[in-house]
C-alpha cells in the first residue's frame, strides 16, 4: 500500500470513529451494537493491558445494569474463577475481593491477580448485594489448565454424595499419576506411547457422574444442583484436559482447536445451566482476541484453527457480538518466557502496514468503530472496505518478544470479518499485579542506558 493510500485510508477511519473521551456516554455506541444480544465476547490484544481490562470492566458493569446480563464468563480455570463466583455471590468464607482472586497463583498470575480485576470483582459483589439470590451475576471460568486442581474438585464432591463412587474415581483418576504429575510431562510421555493414555478412565468417570445426576440433584434442590454442574464441569475439564496434553505435542493447531472447542462447550453448558434460573440468562466473555475475534478472518484460520469466537458465532449469530481492542504502543505486563517473572515491558511502535499503525495515523487517541453493520451510509461502506483488507494485527499474549516481534506476535488479518467493534487506545500502560515483583518495578531498561540514567 502506497503512503497516499494509507492516508486516504486513515482519513477513512478518523471520519467513521467515535472519539472515546472519558465521558459517561462513551460507551452509549457500544450498547446500541449490543442491542438485545445474549452473548458478548469483549478480547483484549494483550494479556497485561491495564486500559483492556479497566474498560472492558466498565463496559461489563453497563451490560449488567443496564441489559440484565447475568454473567461474566472468562480465560481463567474453572476452581478458581468458582470460588470468585461464590464470593461475588456472598455465598464464600472470603472476606475480600483480594482473598477470593488467591486461587489464581498458577503462572500467570497477573493475569487476574491484578488491580483492574480487584476493583471489578469489589464492584460485582457490591452490586450482588443490593440484588435477590436469582438475579445475581456470577463469575466463571472457562479454560482447561486446571487438570489436578479439577481431579480434586470432583473426588471432594463425591466424597460428600456417593462414597463408594469416590472410590471408583480415585482409581480412574490414578491413571494420570498423583496430584504433583506435571501433565506436560505426562502428556509427552503418552503421546510418544511411553505411558497409556487415559481416556477411558476420564471419559467412564464422566459417564457414571451424568448417569447418577438425577439422584445428586434431588438431595438439596438448588444448592445440590449448583454443587452438581461446578462438579460436572470439573469432570468435563478433566476429560477435555487429558485429550489437550496428549494433542500438544502433535502439533498446535490440533491442540489450541481442543482447548477452544472447550472453552466453547463450557459456555454453552454454562448458558443452559442458567437457563435454570432465569428466564433469558446472558453471558459476557472475556479472553483474548485471538480467541474471540472470528478465526475466519485470520490467517490462523486459514492454516485450520478455530477459536471461541468462531464457533459462538455459528451457533448464535447476530445473537453474539464480539469486541476488539487495539493498542499502538505503551508498556505491557509480560513475562520473557512460560513460567518466568512478570515484567513492565516496553510496547513498540506498531509496525507499518498494521490496523494499529493505521489506527495510530488518525491522530485521535482512542476511539471506537463500529464495524456490526448498525450504521448505514457510504462512511461505514468505504470503512469496511478499508477494514475488509488484509493487514497485520498485534497478539500478545503472557510472553512478550519484542525482539522477534513480527514473527511472534503478528499475523494477518481482515478486521471487519474478525470483529463487530474495535476499541483502540493508543497508548496503554501496563496493567498492575497484586504482588509487583523486583522484575515489575524495575521495568525494562531504557534503550539509551547507561547514558539515559
Amino acid at each position: 500500500m502506497t503512503a497516499l493510500e494509507t492516508r486516504l485510508a486513515a482519513h477513512v477511519v478518523r471520519d467513521s470513529a467515535h472519539a472515546l473521551t472519558g465521558a459517561p456516554a462513551d460507551f452509549d455506541p457500544l450498547m446500541t451494537i449490543v442491542g438485545d444480544a445474549h452473548t458478548v465476547l469483549i478480547g483484549e490484544a494483550s494479556h497485561g493491558t491495564h486500559e483492556f481490562y479497566r474498560i472492558r470492566g466498565e463496559i461489563t458493569k453497563r451490560l449488567v445494569r443496564e441489559k440484565g446480563f447475568t454473567a461474566v464468563a472468562v480465560e481463567a480455570d474453572w476452581p478458581d474463577a468458582y470460588r470468585v463466583n461464590r464470593f461475588v455471590r456472598g455465598m464464600s468464607a472470603d472476606s475480600d475481593a483480594g482473598s477470593a482472586l488467591d486461587g489464581f497463583r498458577r503462572f500467570p498470575q497477573w493475569m487476574w491477580r491484578n488491580a483492574d480485576v480487584l476493583d471489578f470483582v469489589g464492584w460485582l459483589r457490591a452490586f450482588n448485594d443490593r440484588r435477590p439470590a436469582e438475579r445475581k451475576a456470577g463469575f466463571y471460568g472457562l479454560d482447561l489448565y486446571s487438570l489436578h486442581a479439577s481431579m480434586q474438585a470432583v473426588l471432594r464432591y463425591l466424597d460428600l454424595v456417593d462414597p463408594p463412587a469416590a472410590i471408583r474415581a480415585r482409581h480412574r483418576y490414578a491413571c494420570m499419576g498423583p496430584p504433583d504429575t506435571d501433565p506436560k510431562a505426562w502428556g509427552y510421555a503418552a503421546s510418544l506411547r511411553l505411558t497409556p493414555t487415559c481416556e477411558r478412565e476420564v471419559v467412564g468417570l464422566l459417564v457414571e457422574l451424568r448417569a447418577s445426576a438425577d439422584t445428586y440433584a434431588r438431595r438439596d434442590g438448588r444448592v445440590a444442583a449448583d454443587d452438581l454442574f461446578f462438579a460436572e464441569q470439573n469432570a468435563i475439564l478433566v476429560k477435555n484436559a487429558e485429550r489437550y496434553y496428549r494433542t500438544m505435542f502433535q502439533g498446535h493447531v490440533e491442540s489450541w482447536n481442543v482447548r477452544d472447542r472447550h472453552m466453547a462447550e463450557m459456555l454453552d453448558r454454562l448458558t443452559t445451566h442458567l437457563h435454570t434460573q432465569v428466564a433469558e440468562p446472558r453471558v459476557v466473555v472475556w479472553a483474548h482476541n485471538s480467541h474471540l475475534g472470528d478465526s475466519r478472518a485470520t490467517e490462523m484460520g486459514r492454516h485450520g484453527e478455530l477459536n471461541v469466537g468462531r464457533l459462538v458465532r455459528e451457533r448464535a449469530g447476530t445473537d453474539a457480538v464480539l469486541i476488539g481492542f487495539t493498542t499502538y504502543d505503551g508498556t505491557v505486563t509480560a513475562a520473557s518466557d512460560w513460567d518466568e517473572p512478570a515484567e513492565r515491558k516496553t510496547v513498540r511502535p506498531a509496525l507499518a502496514g498494521s490496523f494499529e499503525a493505521l489506527f495510530h495515523g488518525t491522530g485521535i487517541p482512542n476511539f471506537l468503530l463500529d464495524l456490526a453493520g448498525s450504521r448505514i451510509g457510504r462512511v461505514h461502506g468505504e470503512l469496511a472496505e478499508v477494514l475488509e483488507e488484509p493487514r497485520l494485527e498485534r497478539a500478545i499474549g503472557v510472553v512478550y518478544r519484542p525482539d522477534t516481534e513480527r514473527l511472534s506476535h503478528y499475523f494477518q488479518a481482515r478486521l471487519a470479518n474478525q470483529f463487530d467493534a474495535v476499541l483502540h487506545y493508543d497508548r496503554t500502560r501496563a496493567v498492575e499485579p497484586i504482588e509487583r515483583t523486583g522484575e515489575w518495578e524495575r521495568g525494562e531498561l531504557p534503550e539509551t542506558f547507561p547514558s539515559a540514567l
